[in-house]
C-alpha cells in the first residue's frame, strides 16, 4: 500500500479540525491536508502562533482555506466552548484530527485537576470527539484520526495512579497518555460499528521525528541523542504522513492503525502498523471508556443508525 497526497483527489466543501496545527506534526498535517483543498481549522491555543502558522502555510499554497480558533486542551472548559464556537458556525466536519501533544514536562496539573500528559494528550480530545460527533455522525464520510506513538508498546493504563496521585514518572505517564489514545481510537470503532454508523475512528503515530515535543528533555541528554536522532529520525514532514494517510486514503478501515514502515516503526513510508496486544484488551479500554466519561462530565452517546 503506497500513499501520496498529490494522488489524493481534491477535497473541496470538506472540513477538518486539526488541534496543536501551529507547530510540529501539527503544522505539517495541516499543511498537507491543506493542498488538497480542504477548509482547515486550525485549532491552537496560542493565537499568536496559530497565525504565524496560517501566513507559512499560505506562502506554499496561496489558495490555503485556513481559519484559526483557539483551544486550551489544558482546560475542559475550552474544549465545550470551542466545540460550542465550531457548531454554531458550521453543519458538517468531515475530519477530526486528534494531534496536540506535550511529551515528558515536569509534573503539572491542568485546569481539572489532571496529570498534564494525559489531560491534554487523551482527556481533552475524548471530551472534543465526545462533543463533535453528533456533526460527525451527520457528516457522509466522516473520520476521526487519533495520535498514538511507539511509547504505547511499553504503556499501561495505571487505575491507582491515573493522575499521577501517587507518583509521578514523565515518561510512565507519557506512555499511559499515548496508550489511552490508541485504546480510544480502537473502542471508539467498536461502538460505531455496534451502531451501524459508518463514521470511521483511526488511529496513527509519527515514529521518532525532530519536533518540538522533545524539549522537556534535559540539554544535556538531548545533545548525546542528537547523533542517534539524525539516522533514526524523520523530518515531521514525513512524520507527519501516517495522519494524512489515515485521514486520506481510501483504502482505511475503521479500527486500523498508521505509522511509519521502517525499523522498529522509527521512520519510512507510511502504512499499516501493529498496536501492542495490550492496546487491543477490550476489558481495559471499556473500563478507561467509563472512567473517561465520569472525569470528562460527559456520557459519550452514539445513536443507532
Amino acid at each position: 500500500m503506497t500513499f501520496n497526497i498529490k494522488q489524493i483527489p481534491k477535497q473541496e466543501g470538506r472540513i477538518a479540525i486539526v488541534t496543536g496545527a501551529n507547530s510540529g506534526l501539527g503544522y505539517e498535517t495541516a499543511r498537507g491536508l491543506a493542498t488538497t483543498g480542504m477548509k482547515i481549522i486550525m485549532a491552537c491555543r496560542n493565537a499568536e502562533k496559530g497565525k504565524n502558522a496560517i501566513n507559512a502555510i499560505k506562502k506554499d499554497t496561496p489558495e490555503a482555506d485556513l481559519e484559526l480558533m483557539t483551544i486550551d486542551l489544558g482546560n475542559l472548559q475550552s474544549v465545550r466552548e470551542f466545540a460550542d464556537n465550531y457548531e454554531k458556525k458550521y453543519k458538517r466536519l468531515d475530519l477530526l484530527i486528534n494531534n496536540a501533544g506535550i511529551m515528558i514536562p515536569p509534573f503539572s496539573k491542568t485546569k481539572d485537576g489532571f496529570e498534564s500528559q494525559i489531560g491534554v494528550n487523551y482527556f481533552s480530545h475524548f471530551l472534543l470527539t465526545n462533543l463533535l460527533f453528533p456533526l460527525l455522525q451527520k457528516t457522509e464520510g466522516s473520520r476521526i484520526v487519533s495520535l498514538s506513538s511507539i511509547a504505547h508498546k511499553k504503556g499501561k493504563i495505571d487505575f491507582e495512579n491515573l493522575n499521577a496521585e501517587k507518583r509521578y514518572s514523565r515518561m510512565e505517564a507519557y506512555q499511559q497518555s499515548k496508550l489511552a489514545c490508541l485504546m480510544f481510537a480502537i473502542e471508539l470503532q467498536r461502538k460505531i460499528d455496534d451502531s451501524g454508523k459508518k463514521v470511521l475512528s483511526v488511529a496513527a503515530h509519527p515514529g521518532v521525528s525532530g519536533t518540538n515535543l522533545p524539549r522537556f528533555i534535559p540539554r544535556v541528554l538531548y545533545t548525546l541523542a542528537w547523533p542517534f536522532m539524525l539516522f533514526m529520525a524523520h523530518s515531521p514532514e514525513k512524520a507527519a504522513l501516517p495522519t494524512l494517510m489515515a485521514a486520506l486514503d481510501s483504502d482505511v478501515k475503521g479500527g486500523a492503525y498508521y505509522g511509519p514502515q521502517g525499523f522498529n516503526d522509527m521512520k519510512g513510508a507510511p502504512g499499516l502498523a501493529q498496536p501492542e496486544p495490550h492496546a487491543m484488551d477490550k476489558d481495559v479500554a471499556k473500563k478507561l471508556w467509563k472512567i473517561s466519561e465520569e472525569l470528562t462530565g460527559k456520557k459519550f452517546t452514539i445513536a443507532p443508525a
